[in-house]
């Protein structure tokens, strides 16, 4: 057993997380690796934003596979032991795992950090094989192939966080080159390795410089469907960590719904929504919901991306404005940008925030996926000089709400306008998307107390919006607009096509207020830009 060469330190890791009351089993993920391992020359690179439980994956691959333990006691219960192959392969192969992501605080430069980790792994190979002949200047690539050639036997290699080096200040571009020429001298085209697993955030592509990675098989997110159900969290998978959860709390202050709204919001290519894992297990374990979001890395503040850039890319802050407003934003995503040193358009920011999980994208738009990440996106404008008018729009927004909930349908009317005239020279000013992207704003204090959703199917149609109160006793609201129409047209409208059935929910659920359902008709004349509003209780 080595440092790196069939260690325990993935068990261990393992252990701890299955430990857990809210673990989650993806161990199923391993019938589909069994078969490239037995195959072989498989190089497999799975990315994901980060907290998508891309490091519990890894350390379960390396305590299944590897020799240097007994983890039977730990996947024995668990849903890959119902595999016929289940004990073929357990700890039955030579396996070296490696987390880039640690550092020791000796390390200051590139030749340092990479220098231990091959001198490490080249102790690990001598001392497991004493019999093999090594040269004193032999590279660890090379070391694994005279093993291989006088032993037969080969290796499986687990690296965690690969990209770790791309977020390093200290690594310079030559570093990181030649970080991957390194990456690749030990997993292209090597008879000794019979697998590859790589995990990380960045996609590795951009760094795959005259082919130099095109062995691996990358699947993200967003593009790949491939690997989706087992990174984040599933519908299925939180209904039963919530029922975990309500028997072993006495007295619960999270609700089914509460997750739903605060963590939920990420879409896979396959077409399933995901929840982050990270928040969900902190929710349930505090029994408290809060953002659980910390920042680390080059690149990973939101303010980096929204602040930094609002004044020089244009049309940037508007569409951060409108997706605050919970409003999605057309883009057009490449996953490779988010690599990029500099960034210089819009789709670049977005991609770059896609990637890390900032934003979701889906249906060729971008949109903030849920409220944990509303609150840090509404943190960072609130404090930055860029965004100062937003802070004025938010207390306007206050009052139309209030408006609302009171039905004073003249405030309304004078601040719809107000953000109309203000905020529209986005688009042309009549037009219906423009329109309803004013309603958005003009409402856009309400996404702390509601989970708004725009174009919902709703009784038998398409409502414009609807805002579902976080807190049921709250009053529920359903927007409609008509373009030269009438309010009253638009209240008939959400009356005859049953929109407020969407508050009671599913059968067996519970309504998704107790309070009111505010039936809110919106009419809008283009030829003297009059705004009218009607608001009926359903």
């Amino acid at each position: 057993m080595g440092y790196y060469l069939n260690s325990n330190d993935c068990l261990s890791q393992f252990q701890n997380e299955a430990a857990k009351p809210f673990f989650v089993d993806k161990t199923c993920i391993l019938n589909e690796i069994i078969p490239l391992v037995e195959q072989g020359g498989y190089s497999l690179c799975i990315t994901r934003p980060r907290r998508f439980g891309k490091s519990m994956i890894a350390s379960m691959i390396g305590s299944y596979f590897s020799r240097g333990m007994d983890s039977s006691g730990v996947f024995d219960s668990l849903k890959i032991s119902e595999n016929s192959s289940y004990r073929s392969h357990l700890n039955q192969h030579n396996l070296i795992y490696v987390d880039f992501s640690k550092y020791d605080d000796e390390y200051h430069d590139y030749s340092s950090y990479i220098g231990n980790i091959k001198d490490i792994l080249r102790e690990d190979l001598h001392a497991a094989y004493p019999d093999v002949y090594f040269r004193k200047k032999g590279t660890v690539a090379e070391d694994m192939k005279r093993i291989h050639q006088s032993t037969g036997e080969r290796f499986i290699l687990v690296f965690d966080e690969w990209d770790c080096v791309f977020h390093k200040n200290f690594f310079t571009e030559n570093d990181r080159k030649s970080y991957v020429s390194f990456l690749a001298n030990l997993t292209k085209g090597v008879g000794c390795v019979s697998f590859t697993y790589m995990t990380g955030v960045l996609p590795i592509a951009k760094y795959s410089q005259s082919d130099t990675l095109n062995n691996f098989m990358e699947y993200t997110m967003a593009t790949q469907p491939m690997y989706n159900e087992y990174f984040g969290f599933t519908d299925e998978e939180v209904d039963d960590l919530y029922e975990r959860y309500c028997r072993i709390q006495k007295d619960p202050a999270v609700t089914r719904e509460d997750l739903r709204f605060w963590y939920d919001g990420y879409h896979t290519a396959a077409g399933t929504r995901m929840y982050n894992p990270r928040s969900v297990v902190y929710a349930l374990t505090n029994n408290h919901l809060a953002s659980y979001w910390t920042g680390s890395g080059q690149y990973s503040e939101i303010s980096a991306y929204i602040a930094g850039n609002a004044g020089k890319i244009e049309g940037l802050k508007e569409d951060v404005i409108m997706m605050v407003a919970s409003e999605p934003v057309p883009a057009s995503i490449e996953e490779y940008a988010a690599t990029a040193m500099n960034l210089s358009t819009k789709e670049e920011v977005f991609s770059a925030m896609v990637v890390y999980g900032f934003l979701n994208y889906e249906d060729g738009c971008v949109r903030i996926p849920n409220r944990e990440l509303m609150d840090e996106f509404g943190k960072t404008i609130r404090k930055e000089a860029s965004y100062n008018y937003v802070r004025e729009l938010e207390k306007q927004s206050e009052r139309v709400l209030q408006a609302t909930l009171a039905e004073n349908t003249g405030v309304i009317e004078e601040i719809l306008e107000f953000v109309h005239h203000s905020e529209s020279p986005l688009k042309a000013y009549n037009d219906e998307a423009e329109l309803s992207g004013s309603i958005r704003l003009a409402y856009i204090s309400a996404r702390n107390k509601y989970d708004i959703q725009r174009e919902d199917q709703a009784g038998i149609g398409y409502v414009d919006y609807i805002f579902y109160p976080y807190n049921k006793n709250e009053d529920g609201i359903i927007i409609e607009l008509k373009v030269d129409d009438t309010a009253e047209n638009a209240i008939k409208q959400i009356k005859d096509k049953k929109y407020a059935l969407k508050f009671k929910g599913k059968l067996g659920e519970k309504p998704k207020t107790n309070g009111r359902i505010l039936a809110v008709g919106i009419g809008y004349r283009k030829k003297d830009k009059v705004h009218h509003c009607k608001i009926e209780v359903l």
